[in-house]
């Protein structure tokens, strides 16, 4: 559980790193499709920490299930009640999606306003510097979350 929680920690520093610094001075789709990979390395691995806390803690019966989907199902349906982390899941289905798809369009590459196009599910999801970072942000208040929910912080 612990383990987990260690790996997806390594996994959100890199994409701390992608977004103030390569993309500072990259700048290309390249780096946001690398980053959305590392958003959803560190999402399975907070997820794994989460089921496994859930099981210790007799929150559910099921074991590890063996997908993705499965497990983000799973953790929905302990915390329907839960809106940050259910909204946290639907971002992971997300960012899912848009890595498997293919790039539709690259606008202002190589400047600020960088801009990767995605058809997903027969929408357009736009994909921009400010766009990933506000999904890290997001991804990171979920990490100390599950965090505090695992290692309680000492008074």
């Amino acid at each position: 559980m612990i383990e987990s929680l260690s790996d997806a920690k390594e996994e959100l520093k890199r994409v701390d790193h992608l977004i103030y610094v390569s993309l500072k001075y990259t700048r290309t789709a390249d780096v946001f499709v690398n980053t959305i990979s590392r958003m959803i390395d560190a999402y399975n691995h907070m997820f794994d920490a989460l089921i496994k806390y859930c099981v210790e803690n007799k929150m559910t019966k099921e074991e590890m299930p063996g997908s993705p989907i499965e497990k983000g199902n799973l953790i929905k349906s302990i915390f329907k009640e839960d809106e940050q982390i259910i909204d946290n899941v639907n971002l992971y289905f997300l960012l899912r999606k848009i890595f498997r798809a293919k790039i539709h369009e690259k606008t202002q590459e190589y400047r600020r306003h960088v801009t990767m196009k995605v058809m997903v599910d027969g929408r357009e999801e736009i994909i921009n510097i400010d766009i990933i970072t506000n999904y890290y942000f997001f991804q990171n208040d979920l990490f100390n979350r599950i965090k505090n929910m695992i290692i309680p912080p000492e008074d």
